[in-house]
């Protein structure tokens, strides 16, 4: 394809993609002929209708209750016409489905609450349900019986932020740490003694979030198609002098290409050459939501774990199979070439995957011809829809059902009769929506028994002693005596689980830390690596000298993972310079290793952010110390993070009391003198901006952690460039020069030679290509790219998060790297300031 050509635009016109496919009209399908549209991938495999219209409409989320109703999310307001009129109407609804013959496919249905605006997410809960409207969550009840609602109680009047479809949190889904956790949201909620608590949280996804067996959360962007937890939730947040850029909101693949089978161009983007290709067929995730972890038993055991993606604008859902290597996930495609559903119906709209209580998995579809809000709808898009009669006719929806072909359907049981004791015995069933009931029921109920529960999590199978440990932790039990009766270091996921709930609990006694003292050390060396990592969290409340054992053996084994170096981080809150202090005195440590010098420079950023003048004076004090063979790269990385801090002031600057005695150094950085204030500094040294433009301090010092992270290792901690790796990023045109090439190296990678300063660099003095960070957020390449722009003497102006969203839009289907050629070449005639 040729990307010089077609990335032209000019003003506001648009090179138009086109299509040597007739697109003919798309008429809406009865549910028995779109049901002959589908196509698995797994001829093993079969696919049932399980409601439609006039049943369901416009469906968005589904859940199942303990005694196998269906609970749908309607939201009828959304696009009713080619402009989106009347969406804040009051039409959205909540409904109950009921199969009353046990056939699989609902009989009737009751509105249990109408009058929404916009619904999106909904959770059982004890007692009622919380429903997401498009701003507000609400409590609702039914108070006797008639699955209509009576009473409906405000929680959030915040919670959808926007109240824009894409742009506002959604999901309200149950984690195994019994927590409510939403997608496009820092929040989570929980109820406590009959209290809704709303906690903050690291923002992830943007339509829809689920969890694996381990609790791992994961969701995903539009343009990115899974995301997931390295770490448990609100760990790396601890430590408030260091800012984490990884763990959470961790890209599992690159890969970005689908297969439909049948031509997509009302898409929104079909204007945008690139998208679509000569059969007009999408070419890469455009709406990517509704992620799902398969954990059921319906399906044969490889699905077992496997992630399943929706992708409604071109009709297909992709399924990845995720790989575990120590703490770190990964996913690759199941199907090279196809998908595992795709439909020649262009109304097909998977939305959104649930679990049912037959091990099944569920699609919920839309059915919608028009699937952009109106909002994004492009001039392209509208002619398109209403030239091939999209619009009409709406209000209709359907739920599917996934399932091994010629299996009897399991036969439903209804949970809200059983027992205590039965549904404890359940929590080890090998069917996650099962597990995962039962803790909830088990948890709403508030009296199950404790001894069982405490037999349980000593004696039972790895998934029933881990639903054990978060059932005890939902009911409340403080005792420490029955976690700490869990850490055996035979199984990884519980031994994780039971430090976590301990550490929430707090080493408050000296019985409790002495055990988890003697654990860690005894056990450390032989464990796997996710429970090492469990291991330096959990040191958090140690004791200095455990914590620096543990942290060193750590980062000796996995420094080169940004994530064990945040990891560590998390766990030296207001310890940073007594763990400088301490690598000092370790040999190994005088030798040279660019993750030390990173991790050097992390701890001397969190000291110089906490502000304490006496832990910043001594730490000046070690950059002006002679280091026997470690202050050639030791002490200017302290300078770099004191440089690289957020300052103790609003100019950023730290304040001190006096003058510190460290500036009276000869041939001292300018930047250094400007970086520090105190009573009396003379205006002359007042830092002022050198720059016709204003940098962000705090997106800066972001840049500056992420470029550590996920650039360093090949363009050297100075951007000087590393031979073998890449070339230097200082001084060169490629970095200070059109920002858009920038932003799409970032974006795409780059291949083959390139030339900086006159000198070309090529295999083997420089890798083959550099990779794509197509899964990092606007923000991040944002602020890597503001930073490298502005860092060892490059001057160039800050880049825009929505430049970088502009650019992302415009080089849809882009699947290889750039070559320096192609980038020389390009016509790029585009209003970035739109």
């Amino acid at each position: 394809m040729k990307w010089l050509s077609l990335l032209t635009t000019v003003g506001l016109s648009i090179v138009l993609f086109s299509c040597n496919t007739d697109n003919p009209p798309s008429p809406a399908l009865s549910p028995d002929k779109a049901l002959g549209t589908f196509v698995l991938a797994d001829e093993n495999l079969e696919i049932e209708l399980v409601a439609a219209e006039p049943l369901v409409e416009d469906p968005v989320a589904i859940t199942f209750d303990a005694a196998g109703r269906l609970w749908v999310v309607e939201m009828l307001g959304f696009m009713a016409d080619i402009d989106g009129n009347n969406e804040n109407d009051p039409v959205g609804r909540v409904s109950v489905l009921f199969d009353d013959d046990g056939d699989g496919r609902m009989d009737r249905g009751q509105i249990f609450l109408d009058s929404l605006v916009m619904p999106r997410a909904m959770a059982l809960v004890k007692d009622g349900v919380l429903v997401a409207e498009n701003k507000p969550l609400w409590y609702v009840q039914d108070t006797d019986g008639d699955f209509k609602a009576d009473t409906k109680v405000l929680i959030d009047s915040t919670y959808g932020g926007s109240g824009m479809p894409e742009h506002s949190a959604n999901g309200l889904w149950r984690g195994l740490d019994n927590w409510l956790y939403n997608a496009k949201s820092k929040f989570r909620y929980k109820n406590v003694d009959g209290q809704w608590i709303k906690d903050e949280t690291e923002f992830r996804g943007q339509w829809g979030i689920a969890h694996d067996n381990a609790g791992r959360l994961f969701y995903n962007y539009n343009w990115s198609q899974l995301h997931g937890d390295l770490v448990p939730p609100n760990v790396l947040l601890r430590n408030t002098n260091h800012t984490p850029t990884s763990g959470i909101d961790h890209g599992l693949t690159l890969e970005r290409e689908i297969y439909p089978i049948r031509t997509n161009p009302a898409v929104n983007r079909g204007y945008v050459p690139g998208t679509l290709d000569e059969q007009g067929r999408l070419l890469e995730f455009a709406s990517a939501c509704g992620p799902l972890i398969y954990r059921g038993d319906a399906l044969p055991e490889n699905y077992a774990g496997n992630a399943f993606v929706c992708e409604p604008t071109a009709n297909v859902i992709k399924q990845n199979k995720i790989t575990e290597e120590g703490f770190m996930l990964s996913a690759q495609a199941v199907y090279k070439d196809r998908e595992f559903l795709a439909s020649t119906d262009e109304r097909f709209r998977p939305v959104s995957l649930a679990p049912g209580p037959d091990g099944a998995l569920y699609v919920v579809d839309m059915y919608k011809g028009i699937i952009q809000h109106g909002p994004y709808m492009s001039d392209y898009l509208r002619e398109v829809s209403l030239k091939r009669e999209l619009d009409r006719p709406i209000h209709m929806g359907r739920i599917w059902r996934i399932k091994k072909k010629g299996n009897q359907r399991k036969k439903i049981t209804d949970l809200t009769k059983a027992d205590s004791k039965t549904l404890i015995g359940l929590l080890g069933s090998p069917d996650g929506w099962t597990r995962d009931t039962a803790q909830r029921l088990l948890v709403e109920r508030g009296n199950a028994g404790t001894s069982d529960l405490g037999k349980l999590v000593e004696t039972g199978s790895p998934l029933g002693r881990l639903h054990g440990l978060w059932t005890l932790e939902g009911l409340g039990v403080k005792s420490p005596d029955i976690y700490l009766s869990a850490l055996s270091a035979e199984d990884p996921g519980v031994d994780q689980a039971a430090l976590r709930i301990l550490g929430n609990l707090g080493f408050d006694t000296l019985h409790v830390k002495a055990e988890i003292e003697q654990y860690v050390r005894s056990n450390y060396d032989g464990a796997s690596p996710l429970l090492q990592m469990q291991m330096v969290l959990s040191t958090n409340q140690l004791d200095s000298e455990i914590t620096f054992e543990i942290a060193k053996k750590f980062l000796k084994r996995y420094g080169a993972l940004p994530v064990a170096r945040d990891v560590v981080m998390s766990s030296l809150q207001d310890r940073e310079a007594t763990m400088l202090s301490d690598l000092l005195e370790n040999p190994d440590w005088k030798t040279y290793d660019q993750n030390r010098e990173i991790f050097i420079e992390m701890l001397a950023t969190s000291v110089a952010n906490k502000g304490n003048e006496t832990e910043i004076s001594g730490m000046l004090g070690l950059a002006s110390k002679k280091l026997p063979g470690a202050e050639s790269w030791f002490q200017p990385a302290l300078v770099n993070g004191i440089l690289n801090s957020r300052g103790s002031n609003e100019a950023g600057e730290i304040a001190f009391s006096a003058r510190p005695k460290y500036l009276d150094r000869e041939n001292l950085e300018e930047a250094l003198k400007k970086k520090f204030t105190w009573p009396g500094k003379p205006k002359t040294e007042v830092a002022e901006s050198e720059r016709a433009y204003e940098i962000d301090r705090e997106l800066f010092a972001v840049g500056r952690q992420n470029y550590l992270n996920l650039c360093a290792s090949c363009h050297g901690t100075q951007g000087e460039g590393m031979k073998r790796f890449a070339p230097p990023l200082k001084n060169s045109p490629w970095v200070t020069g059109e920002e858009h090439r920038l932003i799409m190296i970032v974006l795409h990678g780059l291949e083959g030679p390139v030339t900086v300063n006159d000198k070309t660099y090529d295999i083997p003095d420089i890798l083959p290509s550099m990779p794509s960070f197509t899964t990092l957020q606007d923000q991040d390449i944002s602020a890597i790219t503001t930073y490298i722009r502005n860092s060892w003497g490059n001057a160039a102006e800050p880049i825009k998060t929505g430049t970088v969203g502009h650019i992302r839009f415009r080089t849809q289907g882009k699947i290889t790297p750039w070559t320096a050629s192609e980038l020389d070449t390009l016509v790029f005639d585009i209003d970035l300031s739109r």
